[in-house]
């Protein structure tokens, strides 16, 4: 599988495309509104367009071998810096976290390049990653669709919640 295909690091000059997966995944799964596809990607392509610049986000690129002009998949990390905080490490260990995160995003792959392991590259081309930086955590918010790919990579489900500003009230 990995063979098959090239994992390079985006660039600024890939805004386009990482905006492009970024706005069709979400529509995908049902969750762009009606006339809301083009609105999604300009914005998307907008703030990425500054946090790469910024290296507040990273991104890999999937292309297949075979056709080195093409790409077919992408993920990336949005950095996100949190206060230090106490961290249960394996066998029992404690200590205090940095507060070094990412939250991976913009997990896709092109329609006909599915289910040739390109999500779990990219996935694997990012916990390498986080290990090398030393980061404390990686979370992501799971579609049903990649929810068994990211259990296999060992994440698990945690307690976070959330509320919206529109939940609010007043």
């Amino acid at each position: 599988m990995s063979e098959q295909f090239t994992i390079r690091l985006a660039t600024p000059k890939d805004v386009d495309i990482i905006a492009e997966h970024r706005a069709r995944m979400f529509d995908e799964m049902g969750e762009v509104p009606p006339n809301g596809f083009e609105v999604l990607r300009t914005k998307s392509r907008a703030r990425l367009e500054e946090l790469l610049n910024r290296g507040e986000y990273v991104g890999w690129l999937a292309i297949p071998i075979s056709d080195p002009d093409t790409i077919v998949g992408g993920a990336g990390v949005q950095l996100r810096y949190v206060l230090p905080h106490p961290v249960s490490r394996t066998k029992g260990e404690n200590s205090i976290a940095e507060g070094r995160h990412a939250i991976i995003i913009n997990v896709f792959t092109e329609p006909g390049w599915r289910r040739q392991g390109i999500a779990q590259l990219l996935l694997k081309k990012i916990m390498d990653w986080a290990r090398t930086e030393k980061l404390d955590c990686l979370v992501l918010h799971a579609s049903k669709a990649g929810r068994s790919l990211y259990e296999r990579l060992g994440f698990v489900v945690t307690n976070e919640m959330r509320i919206t500003p529109v939940n609010l009230g007043s």
